[in-house]
């Protein structure tokens, strides 16, 4: 399962969706429906995407012009706002058909979370306006390691006030989405020391997206280099970031939720074609003395305990989404922040493991026949192992350990 160096490809730009075509939804059971539709076709190509990092470009358009991007978008700015238990849902169905192409809206729907937050009613109305016209929304990630970045939050990106306006300079990578984004938020530091989150539009001159993601999973994500060069900023553009830090929300156990989801959805495919190799292609063990592999009583016993865990982890994530939604109802306050922190961490600690098992255990059960390149199954526990990296499970385990043991809540941050 080594690493395949794809060549840097010269970055495309996104079309813009014809609104006529864009379609709204409206409820929670018409993303649940959207979402199967898409997921049917996504499917299809999936292995060979992965084969030949095939960008998903027309695969996004009909994204797009499903409506799903506006999903969460609030009921009075024109939206369907579904639920948290939806949202995670749709990201299942999605990731299961294809959860590189399923993982790129994840940004989109995170800053849509903080917009929420802290976003002015002018801000939403218009950045609302764009997302139900079928624009899409990207993210420039976290910087790379360096000595001025010791860890995630760190960075040396800058929104610099000029006699020219704002303008904004930096680096950033693991920026899933941004290739094909119509927008391309950033986080950065102001003048006055303090993070904000800038959204460029994408055609901005001095704003460059990069196609270098090389990882051996995920591998269509494009979660690659994003450079700002001396960008000029629309103040309207720019909201306070800063002040998450203070305020209890939910744009942290959002962002956690969809990760969690876009796990699931790569176990529930793992599992899938587990049972399919072992029916279709499986041939039983000399000693067994059976005729068929499906009869052998140690696969039998093992595809009952990864089912058993599928359905756990499942289960978890959607009690997660509920906790979330019930959270959301009411004023929150630090206690129903943290309790939405531990919601999904629970969540996130056995969909990490689930996607692991099933698509290492795949290989055990499917026998050597299933290791054969044709058939491209490695790539569940490339995709697996990759996106599980995202933020380390064991600070989850940490995290509800501490809250329950000494009642220490969670810090605010995105990945919490």
């Amino acid at each position: 399962m080594s690493s395949v160096e794809f060549p840097v490809a010269a970055a495309q730009s996104p079309r813009r969706p014809d609104p006529a075509r864009v379609k709204r939804i409206a409820s929670d059971a018409d993303a649940l429906a959207a979402a199967h539709a898409l997921a049917a076709g996504f499917a299809a190509g999936a292995a060979e995407r992965d084969r030949q990092r095939i960008l998903p470009w027309a695969e996004l358009d009909q994204w797009s012009e499903s409506g799903l991007g506006s999903i969460t978008v609030p009921r009075e700015y024109g939206g369907a706002d579904v639920s948290f238990a939806t949202l995670a849902e749709v990201f299942v169905i999605l990731c299961t058909a294809d959860p590189a192409l399923g993982q790129i809206p994840q940004n989109h729907f995170g800053v849509l979370g903080v917009l929420r937050e802290i976003g002015t009613p002018a801000q939403k109305a218009r950045l609302y306006g764009e997302v139900l016209a079928g624009h899409r929304l990207g993210n420039a990630g976290p910087e790379r390691r360096s000595t001025a970045v010791s860890t995630v939050l760190h960075g040396t990106t800058r929104l610099r006030d000029t006699q020219d306006g704002l303008r904004l300079d930096g680096k950033r990578f693991y920026s899933t989405g941004a290739l094909f984004a119509h927008r391309v938020p950033a986080r950065a530091t102001d003048d006055a020391g303090r993070a904000v989150q800038v959204w460029v539009p994408r055609d901005a001159p001095g704003l460059t997206v990069i196609d270098d993601w090389s990882s051996f999973g995920q591998r269509t994500t494009a979660s690659g280099s994003v450079v700002f060069d001396n960008v000029r900023v629309d103040p309207q553009d720019v909201l306070p970031l800063w002040q998450l830090a203070d305020r209890p929300g939910l744009f942290g156990p959002n962002s956690q939720l969809i990760q969690a989801a876009i796990d699931q959805g790569i176990a529930e495919a793992a599992v899938a074609d587990a049972l399919a190799f072992v029916r279709e292609r499986a041939r039983p063990w000399i000693d067994s003395g059976l005729e068929r592999a499906t009869d052998d009583p140690y696969i039998i016993s093992d595809i009952g305990r990864l089912l058993i865990d599928l359905h756990a982890a499942r289960e978890v994530l959607l009690e997660a989404g509920r906790t979330l939604d019930a959270i959301a109802a009411a004023p929150i306050d630090a206690e129903a922040s943290a309790q939405a922190s531990v919601a999904v961490a629970e969540a996130k600690v056995l969909t990490t493991r689930i996607a692991l098992e099933a698509s290492e255990k795949l290989f055990e059960l499917a026998g050597s026949a299933s290791t054969r390149a044709a058939h491209n199954l490695d790539r569940h526990w490339r995709n697996a192992r990759t996106h599980t990296l995202h933020d380390p499970v064991r600070w989850k385990l940490h995290l509800l350990g501490n809250y329950h043991l000494n009642h220490v809540l969670p810090t605010r941050h995105s990945w919490n």
